[in-house]
């Protein structure tokens, strides 16, 4: 069996950060994160590294049981299901390996989501924001959907060119008890 598959994880935890780029983007969810597995156990991301403090943030692994997303348990979600090669997997599963590897060398780009704001991309050597490194991997395992940078890349962007892709809407939360029963 060749068919292998990634998710793409939108999410909207309500938190002030969350709240100010919704005034913004007027969109229904903006974090999104990039999974190995239908049961979200392999989520990556950039974003908060300890839920209490918005300001501490980066590359992630998210967990959808713990962390920020316990912390904020009314999190809506939506979950898209991309087909794509052995090979394409496998190179989304090394340079996540290498992103786990430079952990520390890595920042979440905060003046790169104002970048996007004014269509100009901010991108300073391991610095990232949600949707930017989700779109780098993807563009990176020879999967673009836009003509557009990586660093222009908003959340909403995914749902929209993935709307006939979904998996999953609604509660994170209600989606995490289906697939643990």
């Amino acid at each position: 069996m060749n068919e292998r598959f990634v998710y793409i994880l939108l999410t909207d935890t309500g938190t002030v950060f969350t709240k100010t780029i919704k005034t913004y983007t007027k969109a229904p969810y903006n974090h999104s994160s990039l999974s190995l597995d239908k049961e979200l156990t392999q989520l990556y991301s950039f974003g908060r590294k300890k839920p209490n403090n918005p300001f501490q943030a980066g590359f992630v692994q998210e967990d959808v049981l713990n962390g920020t997303y316990k912390k904020y348990p009314n999190t809506t979600c939506a979950l898209y299901e991309i087909q794509v090669s052995p090979r394409q997997y496998q190179k989304i599963e090394r340079m996540i390996a290498l992103f786990q590897r430079n952990n520390k060398k890595t920042i979440y780009n905060l003046l790169g989501v104002f970048g996007v704001a004014v269509k100009a991309p901010f991108e300073p050597k391991g610095s990232y924001f949600c949707s930017q490194f989700v779109a780098e991997i993807l563009h990176r395992a020879g999967i673009r959907f836009w003509p557009k940078l990586p660093s222009l890349v908003e959340p909403n962007d995914f749902r929209t060119i993935l709307s006939s892709h979904l998996v999953y809407e609604g509660l994170l939360q209600e989606y995490v008890a289906q697939k643990k029963s």
